[in-house]
């Protein structure tokens, strides 16, 4: 597990901009876990996430069909785990398919079930300060997610100092 790089946005457009980054140096088979409380931004970060995997559409909460798949240069596989109460609602679900497929995943409200995901993953814990303001704790746990991280670094800081900017 690597030290966690502490992100601040001011906006949903900046929360969607280090998603982007996040998106943009994905590749098949990684995993996103997304951790936080209601309306603290997981949506807007999937959405950018997205938009940097190259989806057109504008990801939306999958909450009642716990899975919507959109297409860019990869599949994303978005997945909503609010409803989900115990493990074993999660491992009876059969997500193996998409967690260790040809697409990035990306799941929100992990901290519900962090054993049915794979070791190496990038986890994203989001909290709310202020009425607009989002902490964003980046962690890589593993090799590949170490990997795609420095992948996208800069495009990480350049969205940290615009966002900075704007605030």
């Amino acid at each position: 597990m690597s030290t966690p790089l502490r992100l601040i946005t001011t906006s949903p457009e900046g929360t969607q901009e280090v998603g982007r980054a996040l998106g943009t140096a994905a590749r098949a088979g990684d995993v996103f876990l997304l951790s936080g409380g209601l309306g603290v931004g997981k949506t807007c970060l999937t959405q950018g996430i997205a938009w940097g995997v190259g989806v057109q559409e504008h990801a939306r909460s999958p909450t009642f069909v716990l899975v919507t798949e959109y297409r860019g240069r990869l599949p994303v596989y978005h997945m909503d785990l609010y409803r989900i109460d115990h493990l074993n609602e999660v491992l009876d679900l059969g997500l193996d398919e998409y967690l260790f497929g040809q697409g990035v995943c990306v799941i929100e409200w992990a901290e519900k079930a962090p054993e049915a995901f794979p070791a190496d993953h990038v986890s994203v814990q989001m909290e709310e300060e202020g009425e607009t303001q989002r902490v964003l704790e980046v962690t890589t746990h593993g090799q590949r997610s170490s990997q795609l991280l420095a992948r996208c670094e800069g495009a990480l800081a350049q969205a940290h100092r615009t966002e900075d900017t704007r605030g």
